[in-house]
């Protein structure tokens, strides 16, 4: 089977007659040739696994949105705010004893329901990924590089597939779409270009890597800080999260843990002063 990649299959515009049949000839002359733009295809062995670490993404949605409409409910009632960590030690029946309306009472204890068994539906599916993760070779370099955990490295490592694929850490930071999607003429700036090309899991994964690293790094923390005071902190972060897509794609495609002189070379500068 071969897969073709449409974004890099682009006919000429002015075509006066197109249809199913000329573009399926204008593909098999494309093959014929051998410069048909494919894609990747993934590990069918893997492809189960990575969809399962996606439904572990929507069902975490779902308890995000239970735990927010149980604390809006609380709020409203009481006027008062619930802590988190209060409401994920509580069971269902102190959920219930909240309220002395029957109706809202059923609601709390029902949601509390809902929550705990998601709870135990998100640890069987990342027990699951884990097992199967553990035995790829990029996992345990990832969580080496700032801001990368547990989640994140799963994330990653089942998203990536074969790091080789990406020719440099340019090509996997564009896929990770942490670089900008501009069409531009003479400097100026005529158009985006396709902004969802890439990877949605992988652009998540290390946005939210850059929000942990810039918290608990301090390397990412001063260079964050420098770039957020000459743009924005949108911007800043964006750009910490084209770092870390930089720095993994090295850790993979060399097999080396993460050197923190590498992605800033002002320490390597501090360091040998």
């Amino acid at each position: 089977m071969v897969l073709a990649n449409p974004a890099k299959i682009d006919q000429y515009s002015g075509l006066k007659h197109a249809d199913d049949k000329s573009d399926a000839f204008f593909l098999a002359e494309l093959q014929r040739l051998k410069i048909l733009p494919t894609g990747y295809v993934y590990d069918p062995m893997l492809r189960p696994v990575r969809d399962l670490l996606r439904r572990r993404m929507s069902l975490v949605h779902q308890r995000t949105a239970l735990m927010l409409s149980f604390k809006s409910l609380y709020a409203r009632t009481t006027g008062q705010a619930l802590a988190l960590s209060r409401l994920k030690a509580m069971t269902s029946e102190e959920a219930k004893a909240l309220y002395e309306h029957p109706a809202n009472a059923l609601i709390a204890q029902v949601q509390k329901q809902q929550i705990d068994a998601l709870d135990q539906s998100i640890q069987r599916l990342e027990k699951a990924v884990l097992k199967c993760a553990r035995e790829l070779p990029y996992y345990e370099k990832l969580k080496t590089l700032p801001g990368v955990g547990i989640i994140l490295g799963l994330t990653i490592t089942m998203e990536v597939g074969d790091a080789k694929r990406f020719k440099s850490p340019e090509d996997f930071a564009s896929y990770c779409r942490t670089v900008d999607a501009q069409r531009r003429s003479n400097d100026k700036k005529k158009g985006d270009n396709n902004q969802k090309c890439g990877n949605k899991y992988l652009a998540w994964a290390f946005v939210e890597g850059a929000n942990f690293a810039k918290r608990f790094d301090p390397p990412c923390r001063r260079w964050y800080d420098r770039k957020a005071a000459k743009t924005s902190t949108v911007i800043a972060t964006k750009a910490l999260a084209c770092k870390l897509a930089k720095a993994a794609w090295y850790l993979m495609s060399q097999q080396v843990d993460y050197d923190p002189k590498r992605m800033f070379p002002e320490l390597a500068v501090k360091s040998a002063a």
